[in-house]
């Protein structure tokens, strides 16, 4: 597929109340572009807790079913992050939900240990790469964005998606490090963050974004709730990728 059409949202949340975060997802889209992917922020559905033992669900849950209608009813892939109860251990777990209702996640990598997220998750260690329409997306979660090695394109992928909690009074470095990512790796990139505020004095302005190959910014919003739409072309990417063959100079490393 040449073109991929990408959605991002971006808006506030109820803390900790799943069924109202569902239902200001469902408003959104109900006006929104049509699109192949829809992005939603980091534990979409109950802001930056850190009470998994309240919220968590099973791997296989009500928000995965809610998922994948979803993306059924869009015809989209849909990825988002909430927090899971896997094998007596909570993940911040992010799940890719294609139309046909197939998925596959990604658990975070970096827990932000400055908020105590490692206090009570526990981290992941595996990429993943979620083929659509002929596209290789690749998710990681917001802290993991800090972190460059794992990071790195060692994957082929066409397209990063970052969801995130990231707090206003680090917006600078979100948007600084979104761009970097995208340049040295040669890929387009979208961070979706939340606005508003949360119990534990955080405020949040957004600066959801979605940057070109180039570090060039397609589009980007603070402050207000509002859907980011791009249209990503497969051509420009690889011609860009073919005239300035960086990616082939970068060293080989094993991950430990």
């Amino acid at each position: 597929m040449e073109t991929l059409r990408l959605l991002a949202l971006q808006y506030d949340m109820v803390w900790e109340d799943k069924e109202k975060n569902k239902k200001t997802v469902e408003r959104i889209l109900a006006d929104a572009p049509k699109a192949d992917v829809i992005l939603l922020p980091e534990m979409f559905d109950t802001g930056f807790t850190m009470n998994p033992g309240q919220v968590a669900e099973t791997a296989e849950g009500k928000t995965l079913d809610w998922a994948k209608g979803i993306a059924e009813k869009y015809d989209a892939i849909v990825l988002g992050s909430w927090p899971v109860r896997a094998e007596n251990n909570f993940f911040n777990r992010l799940y890719g939900v294609w139309p046909n209702g197939d998925y596959d996640f990604y658990d975070k990598r970096y827990l932000f240990s400055y908020g105590g997220e490692d206090k009570v998750y526990d981290r992941g260690g595996r990429q993943v790469i979620f083929e659509y329409k002929g596209w290789r997306i690749q998710p990681f979660i917001c802290y993991d964005l800090r972190f460059p090695v794992w990071l790195r394109n060692t994957q082929s992928a066409d397209l990063y998606l970052i969801p995130a909690n990231w707090p206003d009074t680090r917006i600078s470095h979100w948007s600084t490090l979104l761009r970097a990512r995208a340049i040295e790796n040669q890929v387009y990139l979208a961070g979706v963050n939340r606005i508003g505020s949360a119990p534990n004095g955080l405020r949040y302005n957004g600066g959801s974004a979605v940057i070109s190959y180039t570090g060039e910014t397609m589009t980007e919003i603070f402050e207000e709730e509002k859907v980011l739409y791009a249209e990503l072309h497969r051509s420009d990417l690889q011609a860009f990728r073919k005239k300035f063959p960086f990616l082939a100079d970068r060293d080989g490393f094993e991950y430990k």
